[in-house]
């Protein structure tokens, strides 16, 4: 059935009710109980036009009297169906634990208030079954009459109109006062329910509802509940992506042998995919093909089995699938999802369960990078040849503030380490004054100085001793202290101020600077042979300017990130919004980005982020506020070194539009047809590039 369209009429209007028992009760002013009864009569008599017509009631009310009437409801009725055996409400419990539990604070802070309101608050599963109620206490005991109480189920195809069923039927928030019920038993009631979305893939998975006897309904009533079930979703949000976290950490830890040509896709306890790669395509088909059009938001489900249910995982995927590898990822004492990896093809190399785990830790720590750029992949290939290897023992990670250091620190640990346990210490330099740095460096014994703790204490060679230590802006580090910062890195023994005996350690040293070193040494301001020791490698990671289309993949993150944290749908940047961001030098790197897509999320005006929404500093010379419009080059211009021709077959050109028409035909020309290098020849980038092969009909073949 078509989903109504008229559900939210007169919902923040108000009148006085002609409820006997508190006239003064605030209702919508298109209900008159009389006329609304005599409706209800009429269109049980058979009379549907004549009930619409002559006793108006609300769109949404009357259509769904015709379906509850055509599915053969009985009017008459004066409860729901409950089940309420206990085996039944442990299953309830169990199967909606996630709701229940995102829930919990919101439920905990209403539920709180109701007291002695005459109301109650309901929580429901996405079959209408409720799995939760809280609230006035006389309420609560009066619903068990009609079974609004845990088990009982309030779908309309069972129980006609009412604030669950029919806010399940339409996807909004919905009211449903006294005798706008279908059934006479629950006419002495008045309810309001908003569903409840699932943050991933926006199936209604539960209605939260407030529910009491007429003399408490207040138009409003379907702010608050649409309000809860707002931050129900935000809870639920919040709790997807922590679970999402803890999948890829567990498939790092546990997933089968797994190689950087392999696809993989990561499926949550439902059986969704939050994490693909590479995957084959008649896979990609498989897995995520459209679903049928009754349920037109969700994906296509793996079907994972109850741990312990006896059922192989591979009997989860369809029979077009089994080749592949599918493998259970556990936390919390259950089954939380699936690593399904689809060996790549014409691979019969053998190696050991020690390096497939390494192998698998790599691959899986590097997928954490995003972006696709040359110089990144570049620094991501070496990181992962670093951590591959044993006897690189200290490495050197340069870049600007804000480009992503700590990622790459965390790649190398997470490739290299020996067991799941081995440690990751980080300390920045920089915020270490120059009295405590030999102390935090490499501990002390009790007594060794003025203020020293009675017991001693370890420093952060000890604390990652068989893991990394990272030392940021490792450029900061007071001259007097790096000889002995050499001296550990080539003894492998750490002395703590005070006492002589020798400790030995492993460790591999990760330090990050954004300054030039070479320059620092060239000044006298860091010692030559210790910046020798430490950049046995060094990773240059590129500044976000360098990365070409990468600053849209990271903005697509963040703003998927950011939206699902939120509980919000994510935004949709313009075309001249993009070109921006790729014209945009970004001095802050990533970490300036990431601040502007949370700034636009609480910031822009609406959905779609125009150059309006955009902070000024952002609006170069080539873009304005009216549009984004980024000048190629024109006859003024042709004669600049490195300018294009701007001539037509020979002819001289008769307009701008003429001269940028052929100024695109020869950047093409020169570079082959390879759009990416037309475009940054031309300076622009390849959205412009492709509106303009668009704007004058320049087929991208031509040449």
């Amino acid at each position: 059935m078509k989903r109504s369209t008229g559900q939210d009429e007169s919902l923040l209007m108000t009148h006085p009710a002609r409820h006997p028992m508190r006239p003064n009760a605030l209702v919508a002013p298109s209900y008159d109980e009389r006329a609304t009864m005599r409706a209800w009569e009429t269109l049980l008599a058979g009379d549907s036009e004549r009930a619409g017509n002559r006793f108006p009631v609300r769109s949404l009310i009357h259509d769904s009297w015709s379906r509850c009437a055509t599915s053969g409801i009985n009017a008459q009725q004066s409860e729901a169906p409950l089940e309420n055996g206990k085996d039944h409400i442990e299953l309830l419990s169990r199967s909606n634990g996630e709701l229940l539990a995102a829930a919990r604070r919101s439920f905990f802070t209403i539920g709180r208030l109701l007291d002695g309101t005459g109301a109650m608050l309901v929580l429901t599963d996405g079959d209408g079954v409720l799995i939760d109620a809280i609230g006035d206490k006389r309420t609560i005991h009066d619903g068990m009459d009609i079974h609004l109480a845990v088990g009982g189920k309030w779908t309309e195809d069972v129980v006609g109109t009412n604030g669950i069923g029919t806010a399940l039927w339409a996807g909004e928030p919905v009211f449903v006062h006294a005798a706008e019920h279908f059934c006479a038993g629950i006419k002495s009631w008045t309810c309001a329910g908003a569903p409840i979305r699932d943050p991933i893939d926006g199936n209604i998975i539960g209605v939260v509802d407030l529910s009491g006897h007429p003399d408490i309904f207040r138009p409003h009533n379907t702010v608050l509940v649409a309000a809860a079930a707002r931050e129900i979703e935000k809870a639920l949000a919040e709790q997807q992506m922590e679970d999402r976290a803890r999948l890829l950490e567990a498939f790092i830890t546990s997933a089968p042998n797994y190689r950087r040509r392999d696809g993989l896709m990561i499926v949550d306890r439902r059986g969704r995919p939050i994490y693909c790669n590479n995957l084959p395509e008649e896979a990609a088909r498989e897995l995520l093909a459209e679903p049928a059009a009754q349920n037109p938001n969700a994906r296509f489900l793996v079907k994972l089995p109850e741990l312990g249910s006896g059922i192989d995982l591979g009997d989860a995927l369809p029979a077009s699938l089994r080749s592949c590898h599918i493998s259970s990822l556990e936390f919390d004492d259950g089954l939380r999802g699936a690593a399904l990896v689809f060996p790549a093809q014409g691979s019969t190399t053998i190696v050991s369960d020690s390096r497939r785990t390494q192998i698998k830790q790599l691959e899986a720590a590097s997928a954490l990078i995003i972006g696709e750029s040359e110089p990144l992949l570049a620094a991501v290939d070496i990181a992962c040849r670093v951590a591959d290897s044993k006897e690189v023992t200290s490495v050197l990670l340069e870049g600007e503030t804000g480009v992503g250091k700590e990622l790459f620190a965390r790649l190398i640990h997470i490739g290299s380490r020996a067991s799941q346990n081995s440690p990751f210490i980080a300390v920045n330099c920089g915020a270490i004054t120059k009295e405590l740095f030999g102390s935090e460096l490499f501990g002390h014994v009790s007594g060794a100085f003025t203020g020293a703790s009675r017991d001693g204490k370890p420093g952060v060679f000890e604390l990652a001793n068989g893991g990394v230590l990272s030392l940021d802006e490792i450029g900061e580090m007071p001259l007097e202290i790096q000889p002995f910062l050499l001296r550990v890195l080539e003894e492998r023994v750490v002395h703590r101020i005070g006492d002589s005996r020798a400790r030995p350690v492993d460790v591999r040293l990760i330090a990050s600077t954004n300054r030039d070193l070479k320059r620092e040494v060239d000044a006298g301001r860091f010692r030559r042979d210790l910046y020798y020791r430490i950049s046995t490698v060094s990773i240059r990671v590129p500044p976000l300017r360098d990365r070409g289309s990468d600053v849209l993949l990271l903005a697509e993150h963040f703003n998927h990130k950011i939206s699902a944290r939120m509980g919000s749908a994510p935004l949709e940047f313009s075309t001249a919004v993009m070109d921006a961001f790729l014209a945009y030098q970004w001095p802050g790197n990533v970490r300036e980005l990431k601040n502007l897509v949370e700034r636009l999320h609480v910031l822009s005006r609406g959905a779609i982020v125009g150059l309006g929404d955009l902070p000024e500093e952002m609006l170069g010379a080539g873009t304005t506020k009216a549009g984004a419009e980024i000048q190629l080059a024109t006859p003024a211009t042709a004669g600049a070194p490195g300018a294009l021709p701007c001539a037509i077959d020979g002819a001289p050109v008769r307009s701008i539009e003429d001269a940028e028409r052929q100024v695109i035909k020869d950047a093409l020309a020169a570079e082959g047809g390879n759009l990416s290098r037309a475009a940054l020849r031309l300076g622009v980038s390849r959205p412009t590039l492709y509106r303009k092969l668009d704007q004058f009909g320049i087929r991208r073949g031509f040449i």
